[in-house]
Parts: C-alpha cells; sequence; structure tokens
C-alpha cells in the first residue's frame, strides 16, 4: 500500500488517532487466549472494555487486564448494562479512575451507552442525550453509542459529544448494516460544516462484507465484538474483518462507478467487425 494510502486509514477521534479505522470489543471470546490472537490480527490500536463495579472484570470474575498489553492498546472504557443516564455517569468516572491509575491515554474517553431495555439493547435517547451533557460538562470525551436516527446524532453533536456512534443494527444481531440511508443522513447531518468529525458505526456487524459496506458509505471507522469473538474461527475473522476495513475505505476514497439500469459495454466499440445490433 503507499504511503498516502496509508496515511489516510488513520482515524482520529477527539485527541486520539489510531492507524487503524477498526475498534474491538474484548467480551464473548472462548478464553483470553482466543481473544488475544484475535486483537491482534484485527490489527486494532484501540479496545474497549465494560467497566465493572471495582475492575475491568469478566463474567467469571477474572481480571480482564491481566490479559491486556496496556501498553500496546489504548483502552475505551463503555459503560455496557446501564440503564439510566445516573448509572452511566457513575460507571464512566469509575473507568476514568481505573484508566487513570494505569496511565492508559484512554482515561480521558468514554464509550458511553445508556440502554433503553435488556430484549432490544436499543439505546434510550433521552438519557443518552442526558448522560452526554454531563459527562462532556465533567471533562470527558464521549463517544456516543445510538440508534441510526439522523435527528438524534445531531442532537448528540449539538451536545457535545466527540464521536456519534449510529448502530448498523441491534447489538450481538448481526445482521449488518439495515439501513444504508440513515446512515448516510447521519453522515450529512453530522459532517455538514465540519468533515472531520468521526462517525463510527457501533454494533451489528456479523462478518467482513458488513464492514466493507459500512467503510464505503463513509463512516471513519467500525466497532465491532460479537462478529469477531462468537465466529467459528475468531482469529481467522480478525485477520478478514481488518481487510475488510481496508477494501471499504480505499473504495470510498477511490469512488465507486454510478449504478446504471443497462450495460456499458468495457471494450471500445470502435473498428468492430460485427454491425451493430437492432
Amino acid at each position: 500500500m503507499a504511503t498516502d494510502q496509508i496515511a489516510e486509514q488513520k482515524l482520529t477521534i477527539g485527541t486520539h488517532t489510531f492507524d487503524s479505522r477498526l475498534i474491538v470489543g474484548t467480551g464473548k471470546y472462548a478464553n483470553y487466549e482466543v481473544m488475544q490472537e484475535s486483537l491482534a490480527a484485527s490489527g486494532t490500536d484501540c479496545i474497549t472494555v465494560a467497566v465493572r463495579r471495582e475492575r475491568l472484570i469478566d463474567s467469571q470474575g477474572n481480571n480482564l487486564l491481566d490479559a491486556i498489553d496496556v501498553s500496546r492498546y489504548t483502552l475505551l472504557p463503555n459503560t455496557a448494562g446501564c440503564f439510566s443516564a445516573e448509572d452511566a455517569v457513575r460507571v464512566a468516572r469509575l473507568g476514568r479512575e481505573i484508566l487513570a491509575g494505569l496511565e492508559n491515554p484512554g482515561a480521558d474517553w468514554v464509550k458511553l451507552e445508556v440502554l433503553a431495555d435488556q430484549k432490544t439493547l436499543l439505546p434510550d435517547p433521552v438519557a443518552t442525550l442526558d448522560a452526554t451533557r454531563q459527562l462532556v460538562a465533567d471533562g470527558f470525551q464521549v463517544l456516543c453509542y445510538t440508534t441510526d436516527d439522523p435527528v438524534v446524532a445531531r442532537q448528540l453533536k449539538e451536545a457535545g459529544a466527540t464521536s456519534v456512534m449510529p448502530a448498523g443494527s441491534p447489538i450481538g444481531s448481526g445482521q449488518g448494516i439495515l439501513n444504508p440511508n440513515n446512515i448516510r443522513i447521519c453522515l450529512e447531518y453530522l459532517k455538514e460544516g465540519d468533515p472531520d468529525y468521526p462517525v463510527i458505526v457501533d454494533a451489528g456487524v456479523g462478518t467482513a462484507s458488513d464492514v466493507t459496506l459500512a467503510m464505503e458509505l463513509g463512516v471513519d471507522g467500525v466497532l465491532l465484538n460479537t462478529g469477531i469473538a462468537h465466529a467459528g474461527n475468531p482469529v481467522q475473522m480478525g485477520h478478514a474483518m481488518r481487510h475488510a476495513l481496508e477494501a471499504g475505505r480505499l473504495a470510498y476514497l477511490a469512488g465507486r462507478i454510478p449504478k446504471r439500469l443497462y450495460a456499458t459495454a468495457s471494450s471500445p466499440e470502435e473498428g468492430t467487425i460485427a454491425g451493430k445490433p437492432r
């Protein structure tokens, strides 16, 4: 890949800049070894971790930080499992304390999730907006998980969100990008007058082609977890997601040909032997 193309692959969110535009979660893996290999295969520089009451732990109570090279990855603490603005703000502050103690650069930001219910895991737009305002006022760089509603997306940016992250489809569903038109409108609203504003597709990605489609739409990056962690071979899927993102980004920069109703000859018509058909 040419040097200028590699530079185009960098992702900037607030004060953070990464070589990879892929952000990968650390949950749902069969074990820590698979997680470590999958993260490495994905090429990510930034991984998101769920903050619990006292430490960054998994469902068995093991300390996740023991399995993560915190000098290699920037950690993005998230407020997964919160169903109120109050809880999300509290968890975000706890994550900041933990990462500040580790001297990890991720201490100053948070992936904000304020969920509406257990069944859909869709965000509560009112509570998310409330929590965003509180966290921004508290000095956080806030990355907001939201629906693909362009109006809500614009409100979150106006509230001070460092990045708005519309879902491709429900968390963990693997349905991919269900409504590309809404993602396009989100991009239009969020980047109007601010073309460098980072928009990340977060949630619902199931396979490599979903990542490529997201990037071809013009988003700045993709955040995913289940698509790798629950794949038949997570390490191979990590590689696939990495290359899919790069392909989608380069295709977006290159500019696709317009879609046409009828065929267009790819070879010159001049000098052909046969006459033109009726």
